[in-house]
């Protein structure tokens, strides 16, 4: 089992195969759309992304031609950020994303692929949207891609969730509805029979609770969609793509 240290859930062992397990998702197809909308909310100005891990987001976008910083608790992640092309031009502080300051203020700044969990409590997750707020220029946006919680797949009694099932590799999500929190767990299955099991909490969050957090903050709804493709956000949507606005006066 990892052992929570400095870089928190995402230290060293899951540092070097991050960029592998996710493999799928830095393919063009997926991180293209995402980097227009992005680039288009910057306006030519900055982007501030939390959680910026090994790039995947960080380093396409600034190709296109936008200054991005990152805040990121993990040096393990960033450390694979430095390695790749064009990483170096990445600025990034270490620290949480919650409270970590930057000097300057951005155009943009964003959470992708359920980062926003990593907060495991209200009052972190409330704090990260006051941090944004702070950084953003007026007119300014703030940008979540977060899973809706799958509570309708449980039936009573059940409290786990299966995301993937294969061969080597095992992982499922357990919720706690009392506490609003969950855990993903993985199991992977190495070539010489070894496993290793990597558990990871989190706080799941509604649309509705996001949009009271981001009124504390002073920010208001902009957009929502079911994805990247801005796809109308509906009752089947799994996961939504939301985007706050800081107020010009």
């Amino acid at each position: 089992m990892d052992e929570v240290g400095k870089d928190g859930y995402f230290g060293e062992r899951v540092a070097a195969t991050y960029d592998e397990s996710t493999a799928e998702m830095s393919e063009p197809g997926a991180v293209d759309p995402v980097v227009d909308l992005l680039a288009g909310l910057a306006r030519g100005g900055r982007a501030l992304e939390l959680g910026v891990g090994t790039g995947r987001i960080a380093l396409p976008l600034a190709a296109r031609g936008v200054p991005v910083h990152g805040i990121d608790l993990s040096e393990a992640m960033v450390a694979r950020l430095r390695e790749k092309p064009g990483g170096d031009a990445i600025g990034v502080t270490i620290g949480d994303f919650a409270t970590a300051r930057v000097d300057g203020s951005f155009s943009v700044a964003y959470l992708v692929f359920n980062t926003i969990m990593n907060l495991t409590t209200q009052e972190a997750q409330v704090a990260c949207f006051r941090n944004v707020a702070e950084h953003l220029a007026p007119g300014g946006c703030f940008l979540i891609e977060v899973m809706i919680p799958e509570l309708r797949k449980l039936p009573p009694g059940q409290h786990i969730v299966p995301f993937h099932v294969g061969a080597t590799r095992w992982g499922f999500d357990t919720y706690e509805v009392a506490t609003q929190t969950m855990s993903s767990h993985h199991l992977q299955i190495a070539e010489d029979g070894r496993a290793t099991y990597t558990p990871m909490p989190f706080r799941y969050v509604w649309p509705a609770e996001l949009d009271l957090m981001a009124r504390l903050a002073g920010l208001r709804l902009r957009d929502r969609w079911e994805g990247w493709a801005r796809e109308p956000f509906t009752n089947d949507s799994p996961r939504h793509v939301s985007v706050w606005e800081k107020p010009t006066a």
